[in-house]
């Protein structure tokens, strides 16, 4: 039975970590199963957004230590790097999800440590529970992050606050997670609101979603004259682009339909003609 499962209806991938009577812990076939994943999804063409969550009590407690480290010679091959990717396979089980080129959504609830933190920083949005437990956990055992946390970190906190998360391996409430900015958005129900986000972007043209997500990914951290570049580039594009065309005519019926109950509402607050 595979530990990650992804299933496709509508448009929207939900891959779930499966794993629940270890609170999701990770193990290297995992890692495999969460790379595959991702390049499965990538190559979909009619997936339009990814939700991430996890099964039973926690979305991931981290690396399952236990399971890995009981033969340690199996790391040496999955953590070496792929040169064509620059990611070994801890590395690619988060920094894939970036490059899918759709959004990608993270429901968190209970525990999210460790490699769990860091796949879930991998997404373009995270909701979770306000009572959930989110933790850097690796300096709790001697280590630091290193399944693509630290680019993640510095791309979302100052770098004083991660500093401060990977050495102390302080423990967050969702809240606290989100006020740092490690999570974007409290939700009673995470997964839900993970889908009603999904569901709402699979109405949007899938070029723009992709467009969007590959500008800012790539331009971030980079001068304002290459923003501009790639803005002008990407745009060229989507101005030529079918679906492009497609969206426009979506826009303009529903700005007609909202129109026309505009009208009929003023209409209905005139009292009745008196004059012939």
């Amino acid at each position: 039975m595979a530990n990650v499962e992804t299933t496709i209806t509508g448009g929207i991938a939900h891959v779930k970590l499966n794993r629940p009577e270890k609170l999701n812990g990770l193990t290297l076939p995992m890692l495999g199963e969460l790379v595959a994943a991702a390049h499965h999804v990538r190559r979909n063409k009619g997936v339009r957004a990814v939700v991430i969550s996890g099964e039973g009590r926690s979305f991931c407690a981290g690396l399952d230590f236990g399971e890995v480290m009981a033969k340690p010679v199996k790391i040496v091959p999955v953590f070496l790097p792929r040169p064509w990717r620059g990611t070994n396979t801890f590395q690619e089980a988060c920094w894939a999800w970036r490059r899918v080129p759709v959004p990608v959504i993270v429901a968190v609830h209970g525990h999210c440590y460790g490699g769990g933190l860091q796949i879930a920083l991998a997404g373009d949005y995270r909701y979770t529970t306000s009572d959930a437990q989110w933790s850097v956990l690796e300096g709790k055992w001697g280590l630091i992050p290193d399944m693509s946390g630290v680019q993640s970190l510095k791309e979302l906190v100052g770098i004083d606050v991660a500093k401060k998360l990977t050495m102390t391996a302080e423990m967050l409430s969702g809240e606290r997670a989100v006020e740092l900015g490690l999570a974007s958005e409290v939700a009673d129900d995470p997964l839900a609101a993970a889908m009603d986000l999904a569901h709402e972007l699979t109405q949007k043209s899938p070029d723009q979603l992709a467009a969007a997500k590959r500008l800012f990914n790539r331009s971030w951290n980079t001068s304002a004259r290459t923003t501009f570049r790639r803005e002008r580039a990407e745009q060229f594009v989507l101005l030529m682009a079918q679906n492009t065309a497609k969206a426009r005519k979506a826009a303009f019926a529903k700005a007609g339909a909202k129109q026309a109950q505009l009208a009929e509402a003023r209409a209905a607050k005139y009292s009745p003609r008196v004059l012939p």
